[in-house]
């Protein structure tokens, strides 16, 4: 495979992986909620929980993959592997 092929499979890897990290927080964070917290609180403050466990996820998926990708980043030689997504070329003068 040539280093083009390989971007678009690592990119495409990697959107995947990041979907799914999202699912995964979503779903144990609302589990959570459902088994401990909720049964806690009002009524009228449950409709909040949902947007907040969902921006939650987002971002914990966020950090979780940051993470993962730099990992990957120090153990494998990037330029090796994969072509550069934005190639900024000179003007000419």
């Amino acid at each position: 495979m040539n280093k083009k092929l390989n971007t678009v499979f690592f990119l495409l890897g990697a959107t995947i992986f990041n979907v799914l990290i999202t699912i995964i927080v979503f779903l144990a964070v609302f589990l959570l909620y459902i088994n401990f917290l909720m049964p806690l609180l009002p009524d009228n403050s449950r409709a909040w929980a949902f947007p907040v466990i969902f921006i939650f996820a987002i971002v914990a998926a966020f950090f979780i993959y940051r993470l993962t990708i730099n990992t990957i980043v120090k153990k494998v030689d990037i330029d090796k592997y994969f072509d550069p997504i934005f190639v900024f070329r000179k003007k000419r003068s």
